[in-house]
């Protein structure tokens, strides 16, 4: 066991006149050092604020030069450049335009002088009796059919058409008046049926009157309406199913002209305008009679439909040809070549002004509607000298200068 040795000095709690001098030595020294940290300390902030004043100094001097920049967009243009570009100026002046609207259009099937010719049974097709091309007039024959439904209707009409002859001379003063009744109706029905599977008033009658075979289930498809052969896709032999097209005829003696406008150029079209057609060097009078209110998935445009006079049928569905249509007339506008307004960087609608001579600079406007190669615009003031060609070029340089092409 470890014992303490009572003669040792304990250095802390024994004081000497030697410790305590350094003691205050020590304290003297911290005092002078402090205050010359906490001035560098002061120095150094003093620094940072003013290093951070002139930072702010130079990135607001260096934003107003930006605005000042912004606020240019013109560029200066020489006259030999403006001709090696083809730059054409011109003064600017309100002007009235002939509103005759050009568009490309396609001849289509008149559908209101159209018809399809279909069996409405299950038929085996037995002679064909008119051809692709064809001119044929209304309720001419067209082909012959046989089916086994047809003869099963046609016997059963044949019986209650007996029956019924037989009732209706004895009276009802000898039958009784539901036998009478019966008959009747039997009748009516057995006529309905077969003139629901295709039979004509005129063919039900000579089947009854026994001028043509008996209930063999032969029958003929007749021509709904007078025109021209322009589909048949059978052969004869064939059997077909019920709705089954075997003809389409059409009077192509007014056929139809579908011209692709554009939402803007469809709204000084009105029903009834006067519109011609050309095809080649010959030109066709026809007038508006519809327009789709569905714009094109495809083109975005506006389908406008035209009727057209074709006595010759020189319009045939599927042609394309140029259209014309007479639109409303459009006065005091100011109007461009389309060529002269481009879009700004933002995507505005341009167009680029002299100012002064070769000086060339921007202007914002509004395209109110294009019309045979030009657009109707606003915003810019009457007199005012405009680019009307070579505005890319103008645009390209004042791009290339490191202005914003925005007019602002």
């Amino acid at each position: 066991m470890n014992r303490k040795n009572p003669n040792r000095r304990n250095n802390f709690t024994e004081k000497s006149p030697m410790n305590t001098l350094k003691l205050w030595a020590l304290c003297l020294c911290l005092t002078l050092v402090t205050p010359i940290y906490a001035q560098e300390d002061d120095h150094d902030d003093h620094d940072e604020q003013e290093t951070a004043g002139q930072h702010e100094g130079e990135a607001d001097d260096h934003d107003e030069g930006d605005e000042e920049e912004e606020e240019g967009g013109a560029v200066d243009i020489s006259v030999e450049q403006q001709r090696m570009a083809g730059i054409v100026v011109e003064l600017l002046k309100a002007r009235s335009l002939a509103a005759e609207i050009s568009a490309p259009g396609e001849v289509k099937l008149n559908a209101y002088l159209t018809r399809k010719v279909s069996p409405r049974i299950t038929a085996q097709i037995m002679q064909r009796h008119v051809r692709l091309g064809e001119q044929v007039t209304a309720g001419q024959p067209m082909v012959t059919l046989s089916s086994v439904e047809m003869a099963e209707a046609q016997g059963a009409l044949q019986v209650a058409e007996r029956e019924w002859r037989r009732v209706e001379s004895l009276g009802k003063s000898t039958v009784s008046e539901r036998r009478y009744t019966e008959a009747q109706v039997a009748q009516q029905q057995a006529r309905s049926r077969v003139s629901a599977y295709g039979m004509t008033a005129g063919q039900i009658t000579a089947l009854l009157a026994g001028n043509k075979g008996s209930a063999d289930g032969t029958f003929q498809l007749l021509a709904p309406q007078a025109g021209t052969v322009i589909r048949d896709e059978f052969v004869e032999g064939e059997y077909v199913e019920p709705g089954r097209e075997l003809f389409e005829i059409s009077d192509e003696s007014k056929i139809w002209v579908e011209a692709n406008l554009t939402p803007e150029e469809a709204l000084g079209v009105k029903t009834d305008s006067r519109a011609r057609v050309r095809v080649g060097e010959t030109w066709f009078e026809g007038r508006v009679i519809q327009a789709h209110h569905v714009l094109d998935e495809t083109t975005r445009t506006l389908a406008i439909r035209i009727e057209v006079a074709n006595p010759d049928e020189q319009l045939h569905p599927g042609l394309f040809v140029d259209t014309r249509i007479v639109g409303s007339d459009l006065a005091d506008v100011i109007a461009v070549p389309e060529d002269a307004v481009l879009r700004s960087a933002d995507g505005d609608w341009a167009v680029f002004i002299e100012e002064a001579p070769g000086k060339f600079e921007s202007l914002e406007v509004e395209v109110i509607r294009t019309l045979n190669g030009l657009a109707v615009i606003e915003g810019v003031p009457v007199g005012a000298r405009v680019v009307t060609q070579g505005a890319f070029f103008v645009q390209s340089e004042i791009a290339k200068s490191g202005f914003d092409i925005h007019g602002h």
